[in-house]
Order: structure tokens, then sequence, then C-alpha cells
């Protein structure tokens, strides 16, 4: 299995469930291990830690991206970033399913972005099923939150620390909590 062949499966949603496509996952998530270990392992100045995540991801990284490492994935090669993102320390990001952060978007502390979800049948446990996280322009993620897969966040939304983000958040708004629930326009 290929890259684009992976990420075109990705697209349909359907579950991650073959011999074939556990073996490339399996892959890439040591692919992944072997460069988050050595950002991680020792200071970075910020040209190497963006040189690193270009690695990461597959593709050139924004001048203008700051990450604050520790920095985790397990996949790595379906992220994408805008221009002036902050990433701040001990994020994790399952992207296998997808994570696009918009321009201007700032990223708190040990934030959780988790593109799969296990089938919720007894028999279906073992399957994993794909959705994207997008997040639109100037997106503020708070502390401790985690956004769940196929969960879209508008531009300019903030989301308060500690939040579980299960559904879409409106452009211009603040939501907090868990699960996250509108708390006030902007």
């Amino acid at each position: 299995m290929t890259l684009e062949d992976f990420l075109s499966h990705v697209k349909t949603g359907k579950g991650l469930n073959t011999d074939e496509i556990h073996r490339f996952m399996d892959e890439m998530s040591d692919e992944a291990r072997r460069i988050t270990f050595k950002l991680n392992s020792a200071y970075h100045t910020p040209d190497e830690v963006r040189a690193l995540l270009s690695e990461l991801f597959g593709q050139p990284v924004p001048p203008t991206l700051r990450v604050f490492p520790p920095f985790y994935t397990d996949f790595g090669k379906n992220i994408h970033i805008g221009e002036h993102v902050f990433i701040n320390a001990c994020c994790h990001f399952q992207d296998h399913g997808g994570v696009t952060l918009g321009d201007g978007c700032q990223i708190g502390h040990n934030v959780v972005f988790a593109t799969l979800n296990h089938g919720t049948a007894p028999e279906d446990r073992p399957s994993t099923y794909p959705a994207p996280i997008v997040l639109g322009k100037n997106v503020w993620v708070g502390s401790n939150s985690t956004i769940l897969q196929g969960v879209t966040i508008g531009d300019n939304a903030i989301i308060a620390a500690g939040a579980v983000v299960t559904k879409d958040v409106p452009a211009n708004t603040i939501a907090g909590g868990v699960p996250a629930k509108f708390i006030k326009s902007i």
C-alpha cells in the first residue's frame, strides 16, 4: 500500500480493518516514532524543529510555524498547517483521518486531536473509522482539550481549556465543557 492509496481510502471514511492497511499503519507509526523521538530527545532550534516536522509530515511546513516540543503523532503524514500557527508542548496528533489547522491557530498544552474511532458494536470494535478534524483561521484551543474525529471548528472560535469537542463549533463562538457546548458568541 502506498501513502496515496491510504489517504484515498481514509477519505471514504470506511474502516481501517484489513491486514494490508494494518501493516501500512504499523510501518508509518514506526517512521513517525523514529522522527518524534529525535525531535523530543534534545533541544533543537526553531528551524531544526520545522525541518524535523517537514520530514514527519512529508511536506514542507510554513516558516512561520512555531512548535514547542515535545510533539507526538502516530502517523504524521495527514497533518496540514497554515501560516502563523503555534502548537504548545505535549500535543498529540492522531492524524490518520487528517488534521488541518488554519492560519493563525493557537494550540495550548496537552491538546489531543483524535481522528479515529472504534466501531461501537462489540464485533466491530477492532475496526477503526477515520474522519478529519478541521480548524478554521485564528482558532484558539485551550490546554488539555480533546478534539474528536469529524469535528470542524469555525474561524475565530475558542475552545475552553479541558473541553472535549464531539460536535462542530460555529465560527466566532466560545465552546467548553465535557462534552463541549456553546458558551457565548464573540
